[in-house]
């Protein structure tokens, strides 16, 4: 009896501690997945879900620790340069991204994967973003704010566009404070509401001219050769009619005779 006691108090104390170390893990995972950003404000409503608000805190780098159910983010006015590759690739509920009002000059390729399907805003406004990047946007749909940025247009800029799957509205936001030619005279227009502007004109011109020059120089080696061609075959002629003509007279002339007629 003893012995059988003695083995049920053993599992007992076993079961015991393997239930408080699942009750523990469960209780971390949660925390990690619903619990706030470090030195953020956290808000959570049936209406618009949980969200969460870094605004002005001079942040350089994107937060890592958002929790993974969020669907709001505002991140305005600090102080990113750039968004990283896979920057919110948890965040696969998130409908709402504000980056305005930052320092952002540069969107890594990737950097808003992940959140391509849910992802319904994205605010860009008033940063320093110069050139357009398609490879940055891959896979949003989403609505996105990119006016009041220094955006640099050019033939890259004009092909890049059909490439993204933005709402096409969207696109109007993209405003040339430069562009390449200058000639063209897009700046202060935006470039999706100026069909007329063709900003790879430089760029055609180029490979037209380029392809003239090509096809010249194909054309000038087939004249060369066929040049040669023929006094090479006037030179063996001649050399041919020299060694008959040095021939006994019967011999040579009707070899002088034959020869002229191949020639010929």
């Amino acid at each position: 009896m003893s012995l059988l006691a003695d083995w049920l108090l053993r599992h007992s104390v076993v079961m015991c501690l393997l239930f408080h170390s699942l009750v523990l893990m469960t209780f971390c995972f949660h925390h990690a997945a619903t619990s706030c950003s470090k030195n953020c404000y956290c808000s959570e409503s049936e209406s618009s879900g949980k969200t969460v608000r870094c605004s002005n805190l001079q942040l350089t780098e994107i937060p890592q620790d958002i929790p993974n159910d969020t669907q709001r983010v505002y991140l305005d006015f600090n102080l990113f340069t750039t968004v990283p590759k896979n920057a919110f690739a948890g965040l696969t509920n998130l409908v709402e991204l504000d980056l305005s009002h930052n320092e952002l000059g540069q969107l890594d390729p990737g950097a808003f994967r992940g959140i391509g399907s849910s992802l319904q805003f994205l605010d860009l406004s008033s940063n320093k973003l110069v050139n357009f990047n398609p490879e940055a946007f891959e896979g949003l749909r989403a609505r996105a704010n990119l006016t009041n940025n220094p955006w640099h247009c050019d033939c890259n800029l004009q092909m890049a566009m059909p490439r993204v799957d933005l709402e096409p509205a969207s696109l109007t936001g993209i405003v040339c404070q430069t562009s390449d030619p200058e000639e063209i005279g897009v700046q202060g227009l935006a470039f999706l509401l100026a069909p007329d502007k063709d900003l790879c004109v430089v760029m055609k011109r180029t490979t037209d001219v380029a392809m003239l020059v090509v096809m010249f120089g194909w054309f000038t080696m087939v004249i060369s050769y066929l040049v040669y061609y023929v006094r090479a075959n006037q030179e063996d002629a001649r050399r041919h009619l020299e060694y008959l003509k040095s021939l006994p007279n019967g011999q040579g002339k009707s070899e002088e005779s034959s020869t002229i007629s191949t020639v010929v």
